[in-house]
């Protein structure tokens, strides 16, 4: 029998539940949704999780379409799953947690007794730990983005290249491969030996159909290439990116982009133009090197200094 908070399934068995993790305001008790996909044969554990900040939904879609298509019959090795990590952002449809002010992926391996985001880190950390593989779903918030996978433990972790073979199985076409800030699941389990990757399934406002969908194959992706599943998956060739270049307005007004994402930027090129609202030309931006334009901000209005896009650079194939 595995359990995962109220969720419990024997082999060959699937549940579903809640994770308790605090309370509320009026003292209602707070309860993640889990679930617990317990295969017929015995095989390796992989943890997933969505909507770690509140607002990044496409990880969430991405887990409402996957897990009715798991049959346990056909499953060797277990999947636990958290379908919402950061429950009181997400009821507000905002990124941080509003009750402490906090990013969650800041927050691993958390704190038992700590803030609310520490006790939900510590708490979903613990569940991670217990398994051998984990995908930490994530998507690029508001802004337009790349669908890609994130390696985050730094090229010089013991566990580099296993989680980029992760990152190769899951298969988004994109790889960037930075050490990530503190705080981050991706950061945090590899240190207790465990491969981890974070996904980033594109940017929107809401769903987007594309990304949930890409994100959907990935998970299949990576079990059958770690054979949760039967059926060979061959690794392709991934795009990597090792540096990430972020681009501001240097004057407010209308931003017009020269790229498209996945476009090749080279020394010198054109990125974007700032002008008017009249058309008259403010500002004009080029690329500093090489690269890819990896993101770019949703809406056209900037202020001075105001974030516009980001390119990925040192880049090569995986």
């Amino acid at each position: 029998m595995t359990t995962l908070g109220t969720a419990s399934a024997g082999p060959g068995e699937i549940d579903t539940g809640r994770l308790e993790v605090g309370e509320t305001r009026d003292g209602s008790p707070v309860g993640l949704p889990v679930a617990v996909v317990n295969g017929a044969a015995a095989g390796k554990t992989l943890y997933m999780q969505a909507a770690s900040d509140g607002d990044e939904l496409n990880g969430v879609g991405v887990i409402q379409r996957v897990v009715p298509r798991l049959d346990p019959a056909e499953i060797s090795g277990t999947i636990l799953i958290v379908g919402i990590v950061n429950y009181h952002a997400f009821q507000v449809a905002e990124h941080r947690n509003p009750i402490d002010d906090t990013k969650m992926n800041r927050a691993y391996p958390g704190n038992e007794g700590g803030t609310s985001s520490e006790r939900i880190a510590a708490a979903t950390f613990d569940i991670a730990t217990r398994a051998d593989l984990i995908l930490d779903l994530h998507q690029g918030s508001t802004s337009r983005m790349l669908d890609e996978v994130r390696v985050r433990c730094g090229n010089r972790h013991r566990l580099h290249e296993q989680c980029l073979e992760l990152a190769k199985a899951f298969g988004c076409g994109y790889i960037l491969d930075q050490k990530g800030p503190d705080g981050q699941l991706a950061r945090a389990a590899p240190d207790d030996g465990i491969p981890t990757v974070d996904p980033e399934l594109g940017g929107a406002v809401g769903w987007d159909e594309r990304s949930i969908r890409k994100g959907v194959d990935g998970v299949f992706n990576v079990l059958r290439y770690y054979d949760f599943l039967q059926g060979s998956h061959s690794l392709e060739t991934q795009t990597r990116a090792t540096g990430f270049e972020q681009y501001g307005a240097p004057a407010g007004g209308l931003v017009t982009l020269q790229k498209e994402l996945g476009d090749p930027v080279r020394p010198g090129e054109t990125l974007f133009e700032v002008t008017t609202p009249f058309g008259e030309p403010k500002a004009e931006v080029t690329a500093d090197g090489n690269g890819i334009l990896w993101r770019a901000r949703r809406l056209p209005q900037v202020a001075t200094g105001e974030y516009v896009c980001s390119v990925g650079t040192d880049i090569g194939e995986y």
